[in-house]
């Protein structure tokens, strides 16, 4: 058979039977022409040396690769599987590399936003004792003093940073309001250096649950308070108490709330503006009668 890998010489044997048996095929017909086929030598001839270039050929393929041939097609292999690998392993880095830092750019964006957003939910929820900082409660109905004998007693505290070279303190220890009444305090800071100082306060209300009804108009909070050496200032807080506190049965037993004021030192890092925390033992806390 063509492309079997038999032996040349019975391959050609095979196709000088095959040649022998060859006879000249007459027309079939009134007229009878004959019609010769090609020489059947010719066409064994060809046969035969087609069949022995492909015995040749298979032969040569079917040869052993010496010791260097194996020793370079192994190393080839293993040359394409360890290219193969570090393909693998540098996309794998490339995506984890992605992954990371992808990761940590979410993250600095949210220890970035942290702060102004739980302000903003604070200032407008009460939460952590801040009180609300909402203007659009700050609706006519709101501000319609309460018809009721219990007056609320809201007494002012501050401290300020250890590093903090400023005297800070309330002008008035404690008014009485009712729910639904305006009410205006003053605090004081004094620069006691001899260079300009920025400070910022921070603020909360106790009892926490109070400071949902605890609504200020205008404070001087979260808002940088640079006083020149020596400078003295005079920083107002407006404020009252949302008329639902008498209708709240937890109010019921709240008759004192504070207001306390905390002042920081505040410094810059990369443009970015930073508190100087309070440390054990640095704070000045101050109330005046």
């Amino acid at each position: 058979m063509i492309g079997s890998r038999l032996p040349p010489l019975v391959v050609r044997r095979r196709l000088l039977n095959v040649a022998k048996t060859c006879r000249i095929v007459p027309s079939v017909g009134p007229v009878t022409v004959p019609v010769a086929v090609p020489s059947m030598t010719m066409f064994s001839r060809l046969l035969i040396r087609q069949f022995n270039n492909s015995s040749r050929v298979s032969q040569n393929h079917s040869q052993p690769l010496s010791e260097k041939e194996k020793l370079a097609e192994e190393r080839k292999r293993i040359d394409k599987i360890t290219k193969d690998r570090e393909e693998k392993q540098e996309y794998k880095n490339r995506t984890a590399t992605f992954y990371a830092t992808s990761l940590g750019i979410v993250f600095l964006a949210l220890a970035f936003s942290a702060v102004p957003i739980y302000r903003a939910i604070c200032q407008r929820t009460g939460w952590g004792g801040i009180p609300i900082t909402d203007s659009a409660r700050f609706t006519p109905d709101k501000l319609v003093p309460v018809d009721t004998n219990k007056r609320i007693r809201v007494q002012f505290t501050c401290q300020s940073s250890g590093i903090l070279p400023w005297k800070f303190t309330p002008l008035q220890r404690e008014v009485y309001v009712v729910p639904g009444e305006t009410a205006l305090a003053f605090y004081r800071a004094k620069n006691m250096s001899k260079e300009d100082v920025i400070g910022m306060a921070t603020y909360s209300i106790t009892p926490e649950n109070a400071a949902a009804y605890f609504n200020k108009i205008q404070c001087f909070c979260f808002e940088e308070q640079r006083l020149s050496a020596g400078e003295e200032v005079d920083m107002p807080v407006f404020f009252f108490i949302d008329p639902d506190f008498a209708k709240d049965p937890g109010m019921r037993n709240i008759d004192d709330i504070v207001l306390h004021y905390s002042f920081f030192k505040a410094a810059y890092a990369d443009g970015e503006l930073a508190l100087s925390p309070v440390g054990t033992g640095e704070v000045k806390a101050t109330i005046t009668a």
